[in-house]
């Protein structure tokens, strides 16, 4: 079998996969398509190898890290509906009380990448909740088709509340000083613009590629936002422009940045949608943004 590079793939497969990602195609549909791209001694196996994510050597913070105390904990979801689990993370050397960050999951569960950048954020000098909206289904079942489909079955208005409910948990906490912001990615993007939209106290929000919310919501926004899209996620980025225009009708403080040449989930370091000059710089970028607005 030959060795796929990430240069090799062409841009029509991470699009096919951005569209099975999302649902917008479905397994047998994504794997007969792709066989189109399947030539050359390139096989379909070998191209959904590299397509799906690796989590075996890609954490950048190990989950017994010493510079944490990081664990898992359970919080009320609202109305009565049971418990969320989540992952509850701070450094281990903090001196008094911290900023907090939700990290909102892209639509798959709590997986390994997003606990990863929970742990990372919390490294930066922050206390971290990282919910796993599917704990209702038994939570995230450890492969990411499965928690993709898990999530399809869940109410998103429904999600929406678990994570605003892992917002007044934090807020409340003992070592958070009570300034609290989010950074969400793709289904965890459009869940950080709804918080904004939500939460009149979120003192920040952070969506990675998210989908953004009806106009008429804009004017409720009180946060300031850093948004972050993709040139060649037209799905997301596409709607932008219009976001935009209601953000600046409403005298809205935001900052955004659309990183060229890069897909949607170029944060993601466990694909080859992962582009990591894009992903630093954006990374840098929201740890500077969580420092001026909640420390």
């Amino acid at each position: 079998m030959n060795i796929i590079r990430k240069e090799d793939i062409k841009q029509e497969v991470f699009d096919l996969y951005d569209d099975y990602a999302h649902n917008r195609v479905n397994r047998r549909e994504f794997v007969q398509k792709l066989s189109a791209y399947a030539v050359g001694g390139i096989t379909v196996a070998s191209l959904m190898s590299i397509l799906m994510p690796n989590y075996q050597s890609t954490a950048e913070v190990k989950a017994d890290d010493p510079g944490l105390k990081s664990g898992y904990i359970h919080y009320d979801s609202p109305k009565g509906d049971g418990d969320i689990k989540a992952l509850l993370s701070m450094p281990s050397d903090a001196k008094g009380k911290l900023g907090g960050i939700v990290v909102v999951h892209e639509n798959r569960g709590l997986n390994p990448y997003i606990e990863d950048v929970a742990r990372r954020a919390a490294l930066a000098g922050f206390i971290t909740i990282a919910p796993d909206a599917l704990t209702p289904l038994g939570s995230y079942p450890g492969n990411d088709d499965a928690g993709r489909e898990m999530q399809s079955k869940l109410d998103k208005n429904k999600m929406l509340e678990d994570f605003i409910a892992a917002y007044y948990y934090l807020k409340s906490h003992k070592d958070c000083n009570g300034k609290v912001g989010v950074v969400g990615f793709c289904f965890g993007g459009g869940i950080a613009n709804m918080m904004a939209v939500r939460i009149p106290d979120l003192s920040a929000a952070v969506p990675f590629y998210g989908a953004q919310p009806p106009a008429e919501d804009v004017p409720k926004i009180k946060a300031p936002l850093l948004l972050h899209y993709a040139a060649l996620d037209t799905h997301i980025t596409g709607g932008w422009p219009a976001y935009e225009a209601a953000l600046k009708a409403n005298g809205k403080a935001y900052t955004a940045y659309i990183y060229p040449d890069v897909n949607h989930g170029f944060h993601n370091n466990t694909t080859p949608r992962y582009d990591k000059d894009a992903a630093e710089l954006a990374w840098k970028r929201t740890i500077d943004f969580f420092d001026q607005k909640l420390k």
